[in-house]
């Protein structure tokens, strides 16, 4: 009689990426309640030794979700034929709007992590990774530039462009939270008038951008109210 071989393929460890899949799925389908290391590793029988070996702490491992997020937009952007070409404009709108598609795929982790215990925006510290390489993003976009932008940015520096841009970023992201229209296409609109405001603060005539934008803003606020 035919007896199964005993196996003797050794068991598969996880990477960083099924650790953060599990992380996810764990504060979603847990209702948000508070995790640590040894209950997250029991739970996913997991040595404590090899999560450390990904990830110092939870904490680590929410602002690494918010670094992944990036990455991917960076990949996705980067294979776009003739993304090298772009305007400064559209490079900033392609930018946003990958970002955003990434952000929505994932929306229910998302609001939990930037509402946990009712603190909203204040959770932000699991962005600082985030905001790092935004930064540095946006900072290689001026850089990368032979035209329009050279000359402007003698105005302004890049770093003071750069966090002008992360402080958009985060206006936009607070909208997007709240956006209950479909296909959260109020986002793309303001997401659109942002970006035209931002590149033309570095121009002479701003003015009527700004204006437009707050018009907009103030619209959706009464709106809302």
């Amino acid at each position: 009689m035919a007896t199964a071989k005993k196996s003797t393929a050794k068991k598969q460890l996880p990477d960083d990426n099924q650790i953060i899949a599990w992380y996810m799925e764990d504060v979603l389908g847990n209702e948000g309640r508070a995790l640590n290391v040894y209950s997250f590793c029991k739970q996913h029988d997991l040595e404590e030794a090899i999560f450390y070996s990904f990830f110092g702490s939870i904490d680590a491992i929410r602002q690494e979700i918010w670094v992944k997020f990036f990455e991917n937009a960076v990949v996705a952007i980067e294979k776009e034929p003739g993304y090298s070409a772009y305007s400064d404009k559209n490079k900033l709108l392609t930018l946003y709007f990958t970002l955003f598609e990434i952000l929505t795929l994932n929306r229910s982790y998302v609001l939990f992590a930037l509402q946990e215990q009712n603190e909203g925006m204040r959770s932000l510290m699991q962005l600082k990774q985030f905001r790092n390489r935004f930064k540095d993003f946006i900072v290689h976009i001026i850089k990368g530039t032979d035209n329009e932008m050279v000359a402007k940015v003698k105005k302004v520096t890049s770093p003071a462009f750069s966090e002008g841009a992360w402080i958009q970023f985060l206006l936009i992201l607070r909208f997007w939270m709240k956006d209950n229209s479909r296909g959260f296409e109020k986002t793309d609109i303001i997401i659109e008038k942002s970006v035209n405001t931002v590149v033309d603060l570095l121009d002479t005539k701003p003015l009527e951008n700004l204006i437009d934008l707050g018009k907009f803003l103030w619209k959706e606020r009464k709106s809302s109210l």
